[in-house]
């Protein structure tokens, strides 16, 4: 790039051209969240049947079309924005460089040669000379560095050093905006749709290959904003959200959207926008992975004989290559990806029954994977229920513990008197893998114990009504012992909690649990066997459990029986927690209380 080019060139051309296209994702996104939770929400709702269901699928399609619009738009933005940001530092570096050339008498040519006057002390009766000399970039080499600072030195007019620094900052700052170019000239070529209708893995996969692109080339761009607060609190996390400009906002939501989804504080709408992205890239990135894995071999098993004369049943020697190559990462893939289409299911029920939309929270699908879906915007919501699901709970089993919540969610609504509920699934903790083997272990509610107080904190930043929510957090099994352990080594920010099937909560009392008294709620079904069993290793001092009258909490009336029945439609267990969840505590039907000598006719039997 040569100084006419570069002194010519206006970033503020392309910063227009990025509010153009950042517009256009806003518009886009607009139209998806329209297209979603209202048009489809809509029809849902209201009709049914074989053409009811193809319109459905065409509005999924279409929605899927404006967000993937919306996020490469939004890419497209960036990408402009890091292109002016470059262009016009190597701009201001060659205007400064000009300028200074012009004021110590120095004439640059148009191939940026720096022609200095003569100067100096007399030589032989003469003033040294002027001359001129050619464009340069400053050495990185240290030997030709050394040689040009001496070169300098013995120079006789000293107008020549000042001029071989003139042509050196004029040749940065041209090579600076050379590499510029360069670097974003592909990034932004490659910001382009198929020419066809459908999004598909493929185009999702772009998109994770098109956002590491810019990523890297926008590298000094993203660095020169405001960065979010390292392990910041959620009001940290709010502060910082909140003191960015639009500019600064898409970037950091197109650019680093796993970074932003994470951060407990900030709006709900946002973390949702970010979440999709990684979710959306993650899906079609793992179908494809999934996809290029060959299937496993038919023959998985074969018999031998063994010693004894009896017939042994093992895998095939084909299966067990396929498995040690592949068979993890496979497994790993197919569980995700179920997870996430019983994700993407809840997405699509909104407007259901008056469902209202889903927000992605918190999704990540590494290891056993963790997701937050929230029923309805807790930021506007009156009443909020933040449920911790219990062992074995991962990303491949989330259909149960979404559907526990909508079913709560139904029932809250119900009995809110047009409130507004949000029931939200918090799966941000590794949950034990193994009954027998991990459940005993406190040590998961430990680990998991902080992240579930920020995000109750979170929520309560985030909140933008006018007063403020009505929180309840519910533990089913192991999930109570979660909430115990935060109680316990922090303060929990709820207002009522609720258990259900608890082997224990690490405390010995509901007074332990940061709530008004008589706020802490307790749910035991006919034939749970948990909570006596888990007493042992979970339970308080003296191994006391929720259900125990010692521990304090309101027993509340349940018709449920088993372990996973606490959320059954219809059930009293399900609407007893709807009434704790809406703030009608005193019309929740409690079981009875006989006192150390059971209900009556207990000992009739005794003669």
């Amino acid at each position: 790039m040569d100084i006419a080019t570069l002194q010519a060139l206006k970033p503020s051309e392309f910063e227009e051209a990025a509010d153009g296209y950042r517009a256009t994702s806003e518009m886009a996104s607009t139209a998806k969240d329209k297209v979603e939770n209202q048009i489809a929400a809509g029809v849902r709702n209201q009709l049914k049947g074989a053409a009811a269901t193809a319109a459905v699928d065409g509005l999924k399609e279409l929605a899927q079309n404006f967000h993937y619009v919306q996020t490469e738009c939004a890419l497209a933005s960036t990408a402009l924005n890091g292109f002016a940001y470059d262009m016009a530092a190597a701009k201001r570096k060659l205007e400064a460089a000009l300028e200074d050339a012009k004021a110590a008498g120095c004439t640059v040519g148009a191939d940026g040669s720096v022609t200095f006057p003569a100067g100096g002390k007399e030589v032989d009766g003469k003033v040294p000379e002027g001359g001129t000399v050619s464009p340069s970039t400053s050495s990185t080499d240290p030997t030709a560095a050394a040689v040009e600072r001496q070169a300098k030195n013995i120079h006789p007019n000293p107008n020549y050093g000042k001029a071989v620094e003139f042509a050196n900052r004029i040749g940065d700052a041209l090579k600076e905006a050379t590499d510029a170019d360069a670097k974003w000239a592909p990034k932004l070529r490659a910001l382009k749709a198929d020419d066809d209708l459908k999004v598909t893995d493929r185009d999702w996969s772009d998109v994770k290959s098109d956002q590491d692109g810019v990523s890297d080339a926008g590298k000094k761009y993203l660095d020169s904003m405001p960065q979010p607060p390292k392990d910041g609190s959620p009001k940290d996390n709010a502060a910082w959200w909140k003191g960015l400009n639009d500019e600064e906002r898409a970037a950091w939501l197109s650019l680093r959207p796993d970074s932003v989804g994470k951060l407990d504080g900030l709006p709900s709408e946002v973390r949702d926008e970010a979440n999709r992205i990684v979710f959306d890239e993650t899906r079609a990135r793992y179908q494809m992975e999934l996809d290029s894995i060959p299937k496993p071999p038919a023959n998985e098993w074969t018999y031998i004989a063994t010693p004894g004369g009896w017939a042994s049943k093992v895998h095939t020697d084909e299966w067990m290559a396929w498995h040690n190559k592949y068979g993890d990462r496979y497994e790993h893939l197919n569980k995700s990806l179920h997870g996430m289409g019983k994700i993407q299911e809840r997405f699509d029920k909104t407007g259901e029954r008056g469902l209202p939309a889903a927000y992605l929270l918190g999704f990540d699908p590494d290891k056993d994977g963790r997701a937050i879906v929230a029923n309805g915007n807790p930021d506007t919501a009156d009443h909020q229920a933040v449920y911790v699901p219990g062992t074995t709970s991962d990303l491949n089993s989330i259909e149960g513990n979404i559907n526990r919540m909508v079913n709560l969610w139904d029932v809250a609504h119900s009995k809110s008197g047009g409130q507004s509920v949000s029931t939200i699934t918090w799966l941000g903790y590794d949950a034990p893998d193994e009954v027998v083997k991990d459940a005993r272990k406190d040590s998961y509610a430990y680990d998991g114990a902080p992240a579930f107080n920020k995000f109750l904190d979170g929520l309560e930043v985030s909140h933008s009504g006018d007063t403020p929510p009505h929180r309840t957090v519910i533990g089913h099994s192991y999930g109570s012992s979660v909430i115990g352990a935060a109680a316990q080594k922090g303060t929990l920010n709820a207002d009522d909690v609720v258990f259900a099937g608890s082997p224990g909560v690490l405390v010995s009392g509901a007074d332990e649990m940061d709530v008004p008294k008589g706020h802490v709620w307790n749910e035991e079904g006919g034939s749970d066997p948990v909570p006596e069993l888990g007493r042992y290793f979970l339970g308080g001092d003296g191994f006391v459990i929720p259900s125990d009258p010692d521990f304090g909490a309101n027993q509340m009336a349940t018709n449920t029986h088993g372990h996973g029945g606490y959320w059954d439609p219809g059930s009293k267990s399900l609407l007893n927690q709807g009434l704790v969840v809406v703030g009608k505590g005193d019309n929740v039907e409690l079981k009875p209380s006989y006192g150390p000598f059971g209900p009556p006719g207990s000992w009739d039997h005794v003669k």
